[in-house]
């Protein structure tokens, strides 16, 4: 079966809300081709330990104080420098979101110490996509010819995973708001996405891992259930005006990151089993894993984009 594209219109002229980007150094270059992403993730865990011993009101200097030394520290400052705001700007980022920080009911990030680790380890993500260009509003997002209509794939049976959209309207909202009511643990308690587009590689990660999680977990177990797929800038926007973790600059306005819902499959046993898939696949350099508690964020890593398009074009026959 020949899948086409279901994508309309030309590519629009898309660039990043960023500042333009610096010519990097040599050294800067190599920094970018070699980090070594597990002493980064065991340098920001090990930051974690003290953020979270300075996590009260009083301690705001001393936390600023810490930052300023640990951020500079080899492991974290080679992968903060290669992404688009190199080194003092994701620090003043950072910084800033910590200031502006106020825990809710919407937010993954809990408190600052998870708010700090969501932030780093989702840097790694823009590292990886630095020169992507960013899809800045809802339109970019729906005419792009490298986003996928994932309802026409799911009409077709050639989805593994399951996801739900937004309702578009109040009755919509309202026929939701019944369904959980009445069936309250029948799916993941999420909003749903708000674009069912997504790029032929990220959609072959999603069913192979579906495909995956599946194999190792009991029947009548649900399938992987996606909660997040690509967001546009104005979106994400959206999102931290509402009192999200949305970080910015984000791996979902460049289409290469999803959310995954996790908590949900605890009633089923089969957390944890999902967790080893995930963390398996992020040892093996496929994929960047941040823990937001409900949902886990994942990036599918440059080295993986072949061998998943060439996967997507044999599965699809497109």
């Amino acid at each position: 079966m020949r899948v086409p594209s279901r994508s309309s219109g030309h590519q629009p002229s898309v660039a990043s809300p960023a500042p333009a980007r610096r010519s990097p150094s040599p050294a800067r270059a190599v920094a970018r081709v070699m980090p070594d992403l597990d002493a980064y993730r065991r340098a920001v865990a090990d930051l974690l330990i003290e953020v979270g011993a300075l996590a009260d009101a009083a301690s705001t200097a001393a936390r600023q104080v810490l930052l300023d030394q640990r951020l500079r520290e080899p492991a974290i400052a080679t992968v903060l420098d290669a992404t688009p705001q190199g080194l003092i700007g994701a620090r003043e980022t950072l910084l800033l979101e910590m200031a502006r920080y106020q825990p809710n009911e919407r937010s993954s990030a809990g408190d600052l110490t998870a708010l700090v680790r969501i932030y780093l380890l989702s840097r790694i993500d823009v590292m990886w996509w630095r020169d992507a260009p960013t899809f800045l509003t809802d339109e970019q997002v729906n005419s792009h010819p490298d986003m996928v209509d994932l309802e026409w794939l799911r009409r077709r049976g050639l989805l593994a995973f399951r996801y739900q959209e937004q309702p578009a309207t109040f009755l919509g909202r309202g026929v939701r708001a019944v369904r959980r009511r009445l069936r309250p643990d029948a799916t993941p308690r999420t909003a749903g996405v708000k674009f069912r587009r997504a790029r032929r590689e990220v959609i072959a990660l999603l069913n192979d891992l579906a495909r995956e999680f599946d194999r190792a977990t009991p029947a009548g177990t649900p399938p992987l259930w996606v909660t997040s797929l690509v967001r546009s800038a104005e979106h994400q926007y959206q999102l931290r005006r509402l009192g999200y973790a949305a970080m910015v600059p984000s791996g979902h306005c460049l289409g290469w990151a999803v959310d995954v819902e996790m908590n949900w499959f605890t009633r089923f046993g089969a957390r944890d089993v999902l967790a080893e898939i995930l963390l398996a696949r992020q040892a093996a350099g496929e994929l960047n894993v941040v823990d937001e508690g409900q949902a886990w964020h994942l990036c599918l890593a440059p080295a993986a984009r072949a061998r998943l398009r060439s996967a997507y074009e044999a599965e699809m026959g497109a």
